[in-house]
Order: C-alpha cells, then sequence, then structure tokens
C-alpha cells in the first residue's frame, strides 16, 4: 500500500458517493485513506432529503489531526457545501499537499449540495490554490460562465479554469451528449483527450466523486498526471460496466473492481 491521500468530503449513507466512495476508491487502487467530513448528508439512489453541515472549527480540526500525525501526499476535496467551510479547508490544508478539487455542487440526482455563494469562492479563492479541478459539464459552466456542448467548449471552459488560477483541469463528457464521451485535460504543457464509447447505464452515482479520488491515488503514487487520470478513467469504466445494480434510481459502482495499481492497462 502506498500514496496517502486526505478525502475531504460529504459523507453518502448510502455507499455510493461521497467519503464512502472516495475509501473505497484509494484503498481499491493500493492506497491509504484518511478523511475529513465536511457534512452529513441524508441520501440514496433516489435522491437527498436532507443536509446536516459539520461547522467548520471541526473540519479544520479534522484537517489538521490528520496532517500533524499521518499527513498527506494528496489532498481529494469533494463536497464543501459553504463559503465557511471552504474557508476552514483551505486554512486547515495550508498548501501541505497538492490539492485535487471534484468541485461538486449538485448530487448525480439534479439536488443542490452546496450554497448558491460557494461557485463564487471556488473561483475566486480555492481554483487558485489547487493542482487539479475536475469538473463536469455542469459545474464546468457554473465557474467559467461558458456554455458547453462541444470539445471545443470543453477546452474553452478548461482555459478559463486555468485563468482562474487552478494548475491544471479535466472537464468532464459525462453529461454531454453523443455515442463517445471525451474528457479533455489542459494543462500548461498542453492538452490530451481521452475518448471513450459511452456506457449506456443507470448505475452512475458517485462517478465523479469516485474519478477525482481514483486521479488523487494515482497521484498520491506518484504516477504522471496523464497516467493517474488515464487510471483512473479506466477503473470508473470498469466499475459502471461491472456495477451491483442496487437502488432504485441512480445506482451505486462496483467500486472494489480491479485495475492493477502500477501496471499498464
Amino acid at each position: 500500500m502506498k500514496g496517502r491521500v486526505l478525502i475531504i468530503a460529504g459523507s453518502d449513507p448510502s455507499g455510493g458517493a461521497g467519503v464512502q466512495a472516495d475509501i473505497k476508491t484509494v484503498t481499491v487502487l493500493g492506497g491509504y485513506a484518511a478523511a475529513a467530513i465536511t457534512s452529513l448528508t441524508v441520501q440514496n439512489t433516489t435522491g437527498v432529503s436532507a443536509v446536516h453541515a459539520v461547522v467548520p472549527e471541526i473540519i479544520r480540526a479534522q484537517i489538521e489531526a490528520v496532517m500533524s500525525d499521518i499527513g498527506a501526499d494528496v489532498v481529494k476535496i469533494g463536497m464543501i457545501g459553504s463559503v465557511a467551510a471552504g474557508e476552514a479547508i483551505l486554512e486547515g490544508v495550508n498548501g501541505a499537499a497538492p490539492i485535487v478539487l471534484d468541485p461538486v455542487l449538485a448530487a448525480t440526482s439534479g439536488d443542490a449540495l452546496a450554497e448558491e455563494a460557494l461557485a463564487g469562492f471556488i473561483k475566486g479563492e480555492m481554483l487558485s490554490k489547487c493542482y487539479l479541478a475536475t469538473p463536469n459539464a455542469i459545474e464546468a459552466e457554473a465557474l467559467t460562465g461558458i456554455v458547453i456542448r462541444t470539445l471545443g467548449d470543453q477546452r474553452r471552459a478548461a482555459a478559463r479554469l486555468l485563468e482562474l488560477g487552478v494548475q491544471n483541469a479535466l472537464v468532464k463528457g459525462g453529461h454531454m451528449n453523443g455515442a463517445e464521451v471525451c474528457d479533455l485535460l489542459l494543462t500548461p504543457d498542453g492538452e490530451n483527450t481521452f475518448k471513450n464509447p459511452r456506457i449506456e447505464a443507470t448505475s452512475t452515482h458517485g462517478t465523479g466523486c469516485t474519478l477525482a479520488s481514483a486521479i488523487a491515488a494515482g497521484l498520491a503514487q506518484k504516477l504522471t498526471l496523464e497516467r493517474a487520470v488515464e487510471r483512473a478513467i479506466a477503473y470508473v469504466r470498469e466499475a459502471i460496466k461491472t456495477a451491483p445494480g442496487l437502488g432504485a434510481a441512480a445506482g451505486p459502482l462496483n467500486h472494489a473492481c480491479r485495475v492493477e495499481p502500477d501496471d499498464p492497462l
């Protein structure tokens, strides 16, 4: 086991998304997962019925407890919930490790998981502190104001994210139309596209959480960014293909599926 990932995110009692999905992902990929909880959600595959926010002081204290003892090679941030929570997270991390940010604004079901002001905070304060942001098309639209329908739109949105301060941006294509899913990674050195046939499936709960955590695990294991993204996409695709078929709506993935941590795909 190698690669320490501190996960900062909300709890999903159904196990398909949030901290539960993140811990399973990092563990299966051979890393070590620690976690700081930002929110307790009441949700399942059909939607979110309640959210209870953890007070910012406790969020920061959880982060500091992990960082002062076990430490982290990479920090993965998922559901933040509020500006106050975001401020506490940045204070707690304080530049101690690279950040992979999955800018969660809504659940797969469409239910809001963040206050309206959070998108502005992410744009103005958080992106510049992050090594990588992994928004889906909807989240990228909210952060950049660019309507995303084509690969060119993804490219423009990714460029705008870099202008806002993030070091690298992965604008995902799963929420777009078409028989092919294209995820676009933009770095200061250029562009990579990861194209795969779309998988027609209903088991898509927590795909964003899972992908970002898989990338974080790869980075913590010293994979290159491109290789970490490639492995993470392969893992998520296999997890969708082999999903257990649980739940009445957007079901969970098979987080126990195997993609060898070090071997070529």
